[in-house]
């Protein structure tokens, strides 16, 4: 059985059904769900069988293909319902959406105020009073900046102590239990209307799961940045206010605001796979001004899906286009809605047609290409930001006009090498390694024809060198576009590779190539993995803390020390027993320097593609010193 086998289930759910638990049966939690895990399953319309033993079977029901309530996960054993089959199954299973994903709405949606926090206007006075000199200044009748709701903070606290344990455990040690904590503290922020905060707790878990599941596209740093964001998050509730909370609060539903008629360009389609087993589409247009904007097909389905549904008709108004068509032509819309990220709506309002589209290198589509690419690194680094803000908008697209250099192999595989403007060298990486899609065979045989002119789109990889991932291109023979995804090149499509052939420099460049704040970021990773104790265990750090301030970086030397000195932390009573370890305390040492490594990476990404001068490079001190106020701020 794998965890694609199981419907869905909520949150609250599984949070429910650990609770019910005994302390006892909390023990064998997590033996249970690897237990259930090599066991046969059996679906039978909505219903899933999972064959306990040879005598007890465990039925989820899904009605709607969601398990939304305990009650629909049912046991045959002895023990049910009080039994930790249950809860086994609701902790293996995936996790639901707890609201959907997005809404088409005509006007734009605010979010539901929370009726702690809502103020009302000053009544107005009992008696009448004798109008102001004109003289006089008028009152300020102006309300306070809304704050959040004590119920809002209660809330932000459980998730901030329920995030705080996991950091404490690590990944071994943050199971089922531990995980169950946080599912439950998302579902109270949920009710609380705080939806950004409640959705960086279930990509916690998600990630703890896939690391504890031993999935191959599990990343440590992946589950850094979701652990941070939650941290953050919970602590800016209590200490932000007005716009500042808004965004802080986040947004249940996508808004999508009426962008009135538009004339849409097709720039290319791309596949979109997920790690939770989602697989669809996603094909970029641009507008008559340059705006980039996309028309998305994602669902539950996988790689298959995304083949497929490229070439199903655009789900938008009366057209009869293809994804993959559309990335080729154009579209007339009117009634459109769009939201924040540039998503097009498809309400019941919007009408489209099918129109003619234009070459990359005609208007208005070439004007993407003639801005420089250290403005675009920077826009895209705002929207790619790993704490950047879910509802700011913006798109990580980068547009260059390259020549290729050839293959160059690094530690996790080999990626292309090609300079663009002012000779600055870009890798160009895969954007997806799964055999099923044309991206890996197309960049290896782009490899082979080093001296080829290409105009291409990738997406910003935030790295300490200038680095893409391959999305799209112009044909090597200058007639039309290849989408590097679904169409497969061949060797009749490619010219014959000039001479000489240059080679690749072996080391990327930038002032960040060779930055010691891995250092950093390597603890930052481990407290994550192995949680406080082991990071406690390491001793002194001075030589690393020496190397680091050499570099110019003083602020990520003392969170280093920091850092390290809160994690071996353990005071004693007056009896010399321990206390138990400050969690609160290793947390937020912990959160300062994850999004202080954050902030210094992005500005070595931006750093990178800006172009060559001559003399020195200038030293890191001067932005050290400003983000390291800027997160100390964050974190205090």
């Amino acid at each position: 059985m794998t965890a694609a086998q199981l419907p869905p289930v909520a949150p609250e759910v599984t949070a429910t059904l650990v609770e019910d638990l005994s302390p006892r049966l909390r023990k064998r939690l997590d033996a249970m769900v690897t237990k259930l895990g090599t066991r046969p399953t059996h679906r039978d319309g909505d219903t899933v069988t999972i064959a306990v033993d040879d005598e007890s079977e465990l039925r989820l029901h899904a009605p709607g293909g969601v398990v939304a309530t305990a009650d629909a996960i049912t046991c045959g054993c002895l023990l049910a319902p009080a039994c930790v089959h249950r809860a086994a199954a609701a902790c293996a299973a995936p996790m639901a959406d707890p609201a959907p994903e997005h809404t088409d709405r005509s006007t734009p949606v605010a979010p539901e105020p929370d009726s702690a926090t809502a103020t009302a206007p000053a009544p107005a006075p009992a008696t009448a009073t004798a109008p102001a000199p004109a003289t006089e200044p008028a009152p300020d009748t102006a309300s306070p900046p809304e704050v959040a709701s004590p119920a809002q903070r209660a809330a932000a606290d459980a998730l901030w102590s329920a995030a705080a344990a996991v950091l404490e455990a690590g990944v071994d040690g943050a199971g089922a239990v531990t995980q169950s904590v946080l599912l439950r503290a998302a579902h109270t922020a949920r009710l609380r209307h705080l939806p950004r905060a409640a959705g960086a707790a279930l990509s916690v878990v998600t990630l703890l799961r896939a690391a504890r599941a031993g999935d191959p596209s599990y990343r440590t740093a992946d589950l850094v940045t979701a652990l941070a964001e939650l941290l953050g998050t919970a602590h800016r509730v209590g200490t932000t206010s007005g716009a500042e909370l808004a965004e802080v609060r986040g947004r249940a539903r996508r808004p999508y605001s009426p962008d009135g008629s538009l004339r849409l360009y097709g720039l290319f389609t791309e596949p979109v796979v997920t790690d939770s087993g989602h697989g669809g589409v996603r094909t970029w247009v641009a507008g008559s001004d340059g705006r980039l904007c996309t028309v998305g097909d994602v669902a539950p389905g996988g790689v298959g899906r995304a083949l497929g549904v490229a070439d199903r008709a655009v789900r938008l108004g009366d057209s009869a286009l293809t994804h993959r068509e559309l990335g080729r032509a154009g579209l007339a819309v009117v009634g459109a809605t769009v939201s924040p990220d540039g998503r097009l709506g498809a309400g019941k309002g919007v009408k489209a047609v099918s129109a003619r589209g234009v070459a990359w290198t005609e208007l208005p589509l070439a004007a993407l290409w003639e801005t420089r690419p250290s403005e675009q690194a920077a826009r895209a680094l705002r929207s790619t930001s790993r704490y950047a803000n879910p509802d700011g908008g913006g798109s990580d697209l980068i547009f260059l006009d390259v020549e290729l250099l050839g293959a160059v192999r690094e530690s996790g595989g080999v990626c292309l090498l090609a300079l663009c403007e002012g000779g600055l060298p870009v890798r160009l990486a895969v954007a997806d390694d799964d055999p099923a899609l044309a991206h890996r065979d197309n960049l290896m045989l782009l490899a082979t024809v080093p001296g080829t002119r290409l105009r291409i789109i990738g997406r910003l990889v935030p790295a300490p060198h200038p680095r893409l991932t391959l999305l799209a291109c112009s044909h090597p023979t200058g007639e039309g576009t290849i989408d590097l995804g679904f169409d497969r090149l061949r060797r009749a499509d490619l010219p014959d590779p000039p001479a000489p052939v240059r080679l690749a420099p072996p080391q990327p460049g930038g002032d960040g190539a060779h930055s010691p704040l891995h250092l950093l970021e390597r603890r930052v990773e481990q407290a994550v993995t192995a949680g406080r104790a082991a990071l406690g265990m390491l001793g002194d750090v001075t030589a690393e803390t020496r190397r680091i301030h050499r570099a110019g970086l003083p602020t990520a030397a003392g969170l280093l020390t920091a850092l390290c000195a809160s994690a071996s932390q353990r005071d004693r009573d007056l009896f010399g027993r321990l206390l138990p370890a400050d969690t609160d305390g290793f947390a937020t040492y912990w959160l300062t320097a994850a999004r202080y490594a954050a902030a210094v990476a992005d500005y070595l990404c931006a750093s990178a593609w800006e172009p060559a001068q001559e003399g020195p490079a200038a030293a890191p001190s001067v932005p050290d010193q400003e983000q390291g106020r800027a997160v100390a701020q964050t974190a205090q």
